[in-house]
């Protein structure tokens, strides 16, 4: 059907997003897959209810390995200019190709993890962006089967390049100046590519509405989401996310329309 991509600034509510879109689309009977892009986010597992997955870096040799390949690649002369690329992926995958050691699954949702930052020094987050970037254009999505992408914050992943596999660019917006600002610039970067962006505005009260409504495109907002106190508290605890919003199922509908239902 679908690869979303989620983005927008840190504490914004990517990860809340993608949680209750997920358990949304997952009640109505699609096949979800949420890909953890975020080097630095140890919470999304938490509001999906699982244990976070092994990175699937190691399965393709870990972090080292797929540094090295991207040093010998830039020492290519005959390399592209553009973001880094190097042949991870032989064929392209489903779903059901996806090796299920990398997964953790919770009531038609799967979860993995691109790869997360351990160790103190351990060095850059760039073999994550390779990785993703190759696995969303590497990955083929049936009917009835949707991919969730929780990016890590700001726009560096438009850097590496890893919008270029996705169909819907998702943002998030919070009540902040710097939110609004970098809305702006997330639907530039995914306007030069030709992706499709939509709006949520997110943590919204009687205050902000206003202002934000005035910041985008009323024709690309799929959805305002007020303060909710339930959300709030699941995200402070890192308890699962066990909250229906009205606002989701509409987002649901936005995006089934742009695409088609196909």
């Amino acid at each position: 059907m679908m690869k979303i991509m989620v983005c927008g600034k840190g504490g914004c509510g990517k990860s809340t997003i993608a949680a209750l879109l997920a358990k949304a689309m997952a009640n109505r009977g699609y096949r979800v897959l949420v890909i953890d892009s975020d080097e630095s986010n140890f919470g999304l597992h938490r509001q999906l209810g699982m244990e976070l997955p092994d990175d699937l870096m190691n399965y393709f040799g870990g972090k080292k390995v797929i540094l090295e390949r991207m040093r010998s690649s830039f020492q290519n002369p005959n390399a592209k200019s553009g973001p880094p690329k190097i042949e991870i992926f032989d064929e392209m995958w489903t779903l059901d190709d996806i090796p299920r050691e990398y997964l953790v699954e919770k009531n038609g949702i799967m979860l993995l993890a691109v790869g997360k930052i351990h160790e103190f020094g351990e060095g850059c987050a760039c073999a994550m962006g390779v990785l993703s970037t190759g696995m969303l254009e590497h990955l083929k999505v049936a009917a009835k089967e949707v991919v969730i992408i929780d990016t890590d914050a700001g726009v560096e992943h438009f850097g590496r390049g890893v919008e270029q596999g996705c169909d819907i660019v998702l943002v998030v917006m919070d009540p902040t100046f710097e939110s609004l600002m970098l809305s702006k610039k997330i639907d530039e970067l995914a306007g030069s590519i030709k992706k499709p962006v939509y709006f949520i505005l997110n943590k919204v009260d009687d205050e902000s509405r206003q202002v934000m409504l005035a910041s985008v495109d009323e024709d690309r907002i799929a959805g305002i989401i007020p303060v909710n106190n339930d959300v709030f508290r699941a995200g402070l605890t890192g308890k699962e996310l066990d909250v229906c919003l009205p606002e989701i199922d509409e987002l649901i509908n936005v995006l089934g329309g742009e695409k088609g239902g196909k």
